[in-house]
């Protein structure tokens, strides 16, 4: 009797091609990376230079925020109406900022910058990168993301509009592409796409002397998005592929006129915790407590304690957050 036909182990368990296209795809990544951190380098670069030749400077300290962790002007967790830098109406002016968020099992780090024109129009770019707990991925893999944003003010002043209700308007859009979703996928996420567009509208306003004489700022953000975990897992799975309306907001207190206490509430879409199997990836919104330091007119200090909820199996991701940002 003949004996069935067993394919040979190399063909089946070793593909040659296999190590080299691994280091192809390393390779590729790497190249990103460094583009990306270049782009952030000469964006900062041309920031600095484009303010100093505008000779930006005229809008009162501190109401251009701080910078948002995908590089708009806002909070830590949300972007505001406001435009990045100091520059006035007929002015240009711009940000850079590096951010750090340590959570119990996971760490971030992002590099952005920004240019804000005439304080209407702003331009951003972020970079992140997302190393994941051991325990999750064996090696702590980091995960990066890229994210270009545009925001555009449509209406009022946030800070100069006091005989009014209206706030100061803008909208926005910011599109993320993940680097590591074939990854992801590999290990069993059925994430619908690496790349995509968020958009949102943003409204914010400063009550001058609201709370016994202390100025209070108040903002809420609106998204139309389908992002995993901001982005860096992808966005969309199989099941959950459409985008949603997530809402966003920023409540402060300025305590001096340097120092800013406050806390900030971002909702997120749950794109994973309905597919079989995947309970463990459910997606919490995030919530935070923040401090501003503006020791000088061009620099802010941020601190913070951030709850990112469950993130990649891994529960209740609490730490914190730290952020400095030089402004023109």
């Amino acid at each position: 009797m003949n004996k069935p036909h067993t394919p040979s182990p190399s063909r089946v368990d070793h593909d040659p091609l296999r190590p080299r296209l691994a280091r192809v795809a390393a390779a590729r990544r790497d190249s990103r990376r460094l583009a990306w951190q270049g782009a952030v380098l000469l964006a900062g670069a041309a920031t600095c230079w484009w303010a100093d030749q505008a000779h930006a400077g005229d809008r009162l300290p501190a109401t251009w925020g701080v910078t948002q962790v995908e590089g708009a002007a806002g909070g830590g967790l949300t972007p505001w109406a406001v435009i990045s830098g100091t520059g006035a109406s007929d002015q240009a002016g711009g940000s850079v900022a590096v951010t750090e968020v340590k959570t119990k099992d996971h760490r971030l780090r992002v590099a952005s910058a920004a240019v804000g024109i005439r304080d209407r129009v702003e331009l951003s770019m972020a970079r992140w990168s997302f190393k994941v707990s051991e325990d999750v991925i064996p090696g702590g893999k980091s995960l990066e993301m890229s994210v270009l944003g545009a925001k555009v003010k449509v209406a009022g002043n946030a800070v100069y509009d006091q005989d009014t209700w209206l706030p100061q308007i803008s909208v926005g859009a910011q599109y993320k592409r993940a680097d590591d979703v074939d990854f992801l996928k590999v290990v069993g996420l059925p994430i619908r796409a690496d790349e995509d567009v968020e958009l949102y509208i943003a409204a914010t306003k400063l009550w001058l002397g609201a709370l016994a004489g202390y100025n209070v700022l108040g903002n809420v953000t609106v998204r139309w998005t389908r992002a995993n975990q901001f982005g860096l897992l992808g966005f969309g799975s199989e099941t959950e592929p459409d985008h949603h309306l997530k809402v966003e907001g920023s409540l402060g207190v300025m305590l001096r006129d340097d120092l800013v206490l406050g806390g900030e509430f971002r909702s997120k879409p749950d794109n994973f915790g309905s597919v079989p199997g995947l309970s463990t990836f459910k997606e919490d919104d995030a919530y935070d407590v923040f401090l501003a330091w503006f020791p000088q007119r061009n620099v802010s200090l941020t601190a913070a304690w951030v709850d990112l909820g469950n993130i990649a199996t891994k529960k209740n991701q609490r730490g914190w957050y730290l952020s400095g940002q030089l402004t023109f």
